[in-house]
């Protein structure tokens, strides 16, 4: 299960590491975002050791969900050196994310 992550934790295990990280912004009534759980932890399993994959639930952290202008969910974002480096909005396929996390 993909670990949840909030805005204390969030440039420690997100902006302060070299491999790259991918942030689910995502809300617990939302369809899209239970049909991505089990991409996601497939996606972690695979890039385990290699990169991290964390869940930022957007009604419980709005000033990340603002800063990152997430306007809807879910958007997935990579993150490389501590930047965004790719954004994803709506469903995304296993494939697509471990892609872009290499």
């Amino acid at each position: 299960m993909v670990p949840h992550i909030t805005q204390s934790e969030f440039a420690e295990k997100v902006e302060n590491v070299s491999y790259p990280v991918l942030v689910d912004f995502f809300a617990t009534w939302c369809g899209p975002c239970k049909m991505m759980a089990p991409v996601l932890d497939r996606v972690a399993l695979a890039k385990q050791g290699k990169a991290a994959v964390y869940k930022v639930d957007v009604d419980q952290e709005p000033e990340l969900a603002q800063r990152f202008g997430v306007m809807s969910v879910p958007t997935l974002i990579v993150f490389k050196g501590g930047s965004a480096a790719r954004q994803f909005v709506g469903v995304q396929s296993e494939q697509t994310l471990l892609k872009a996390l290499d």
